[in-house]
C-alpha cells in the first residue's frame, strides 16, 4: 500500500457536483492499493497515519498527532499511486489491485481508522471521477509505502 498524508486545515470530495466527504483540520489521505497487499499492511499504515506526529504544538514543532488536534480523516482511493512510468510517456498501472482486491481492502482500511480514531471516517467514492479540494496546511505531504516498513 501507498499512502500520500497531506495535513490540511480543510478538504473535500465531490463527486459529480455532490459533495461525499469533507473534514477541516485533519488528513487527507491518497491510498493505493496492489495486488501483493495484505491485512498486515493495512494495520501497519493505519497505525502510522492515526500516529503521525505531524501537527505543530503551541511552541510550532511538530509533536502532535491527529487524536491530539481533534483532526479527522478523508480517505481517498487512488490507484495511480502505482504507476510506472519508467517506459513510454503514458503511465501503466499494472501492479494497482484490481478492484475485486482494492475495494475491500478500501473498505477495510475505512472501518480500521474509524476503529483507531473513534471519528467517522469523510470518503469519496471508490473508481468514482472524483474532484478533491484542500488546503495543505504548512505544506506537509508524507509518503508511505508498506512495502518499506521494515525500514522505518
Amino acid at each position: 500500500m501507498r499512502a500520500v498524508i497531506q495535513r490540511v486545515s480543510e478538504a473535500a470530495c465531490k463527486v459529480e457536483g455532490e459533495i461525499t466527504g469533507e473534514i477541516g483540520i485533519g488528513l487527507l489521505v491518497l491510498l493505493g492499493i496492489e495486488d501483493a497487499d495484505t491485512d498486515d499492511d493495512l494495520q501497519w499504515l493505519a497505525q502510522k497515519i492515526c500516529s503521525l506526529r505531524i501537527f505543530s504544538d503551541e511552541n510550532g514543532l511538530m509533536n502532535k498527532a491527529l487524536a491530539d488536534v481533534g483532526g479527522n480523516i478523508l480517505l481517498i482511493s487512488q490507484f495511480t499511486l502505482f504507476a510506472q512510468t519508467k517506459k513510454g510517456n503514458r503511465p501503466s498501472f499494472i501492479r494497482a489491485a484490481r478492484p475485486d482486491k482494492a475495494i475491500p481492502l478500501y473498505e477495510k482500511m475505512i472501518i480500521t481508522l474509524e476503529e483507531l480514531t473513534g471519528q467517522k471516517v469523510a470518503t469519496g467514492i471508490f473508481g468514482a471521477d472524483m474532484k478533491i479540494s484542500l488546503v495543505n496546511d504548512g505544506p506537509v505531504t508524507i509518503v508511505m509505502n508498506t512495502k518499506d516498513k521494515d525500514n522505518h
